[in-house]
């Protein structure tokens, strides 16, 4: 398995942000946490990608565990955070060159020319990100995080804030990203899991409620809809 997550937990004083959580993930398949807000969704990918500790439990990306080697972890992952955070005075290409040097990437001309290729920056490559869309912004956020070619992507709500036809656009470049990588997608909009996902994830205060591939959950649910299940497991 790329991801193996064994009661993870994250306590702030008295607050249980994220309460002895286990799953794994493999490669080839997006696997969808959903969940409302201030579940547990984004301490999870934080932890995931080393950016916070947990406070009890492990986890290991591509095999490598997340506090004893941070470094090889971070090499193997890329993150998209929720919030974004771009340099906005840098222009596109400038700002892939500035993260394809921290990552010491061979063949940078050309990698970065792929990856532009692969996210559709192509038409934007020579803008100042401040000028983009937040929609390009995203893609631009996207093409940093596959840059260095991880194995394992976490992306945290991609699609939040964009128009009808950016979304449909990200998603679908999810989707191609899934066919060869490990995705992890947080989001609280059951119309996104199921347009891209292979299997879900429903955490609810920071406990896992249901853990199941698409197919399945709506087998062991007939005739709900994954909105009514999803209201089902957290409306408590």
């Amino acid at each position: 398995m790329s991801v193996e997550v064994h009661q993870l937990s994250k306590t702030y004083k008295q607050l249980k942000a994220v309460d002895q959580i286990s799953f794994t993930a493999e490669s080839g398949k997006i696997l969808g946490f959903l969940g409302p807000n201030g579940a547990g969704k984004s301490t999870t990918m934080k932890i995931l990608s080393c950016f916070i500790p947990p406070s009890t439990g492990s986890a290991r990306i591509c095999g490598f565990d997340i506090l004893d080697h941070p470094i090889e972890v971070r090499s193997h992952i890329g993150y998209l955070p929720e919030h974004n955070p771009l340099y906005l005075d840098l222009y596109v290409q400038e700002s892939l060159h500035f993260i394809a040097s921290i990552h010491q990437i061979a063949n940078r001309e050309q990698r970065i020319a792929d990856v532009i290729e692969q996210v559709g920056l192509g038409s934007e490559q020579r803008k100042k990100i401040a000028d983009l869309s937040k929609g390009y912004r995203q893609r631009v956020g996207l093409a940093q995080a596959i840059l260095h070619n991880p194995q394992v992507l976490i992306l945290d709500e991609p699609t939040s804030g964009l128009d009808p036809n950016q979304i449909i656009g990200i998603r679908s470049l999810i989707k191609e990203l899934g066919k060869t990588k490990t995705i992890i997608l947080s989001t609280h909009i059951m119309q996104e899991v199921e347009a891209v996902c292979d299997q879900i994830i429903i955490i609810n205060k920071g406990q896992i409620v249901e853990n199941q591939t698409i197919q399945s959950l709506k087998q062991t649910y007939k005739g709900k809809t994954l909105e009514e299940i999803f209201i089902l497991k957290t409306n408590y």
